[in-house]
């Protein structure tokens, strides 16, 4: 049995998720059609991964530590996140 379903709300961002728990596993962007990004939560530790960037940091919540340390942009903006 097939557990990945995708979502795409709009047509143009698509959401991959497991149609049993409902946890997002992927998604993939309109504009860079040929990449699909994996949910940095599913992954097993250790990673090895690090935060390059945070965004959408005005909408945070009280309980969030942001790092002042990488880049971060208080909202999202059209195009790549290469422009932070």
């Amino acid at each position: 049995m097939e557990r990945l379903r995708w979502y795409s709300p709009d047509g143009t961002v698509g959401y991959g998720f497991c149609e049993e728990c409902g946890s997002t596993l992927f998604w993939r962007s309109g504009e860079t059609a040929d990449k699909i990004s994996v949910a940095a939560g599913t992954l097993d530790t250790p990673t090895g991964l690090t935060t390059q960037a945070s965004i959408w940091t005005g909408e945070a919540s009280d309980y969030h530590a942001l790092d002042r340390t990488i880049p971060s942009r208080p909202f999202g903006t059209e195009g790549s996140q290469d422009s932070l």
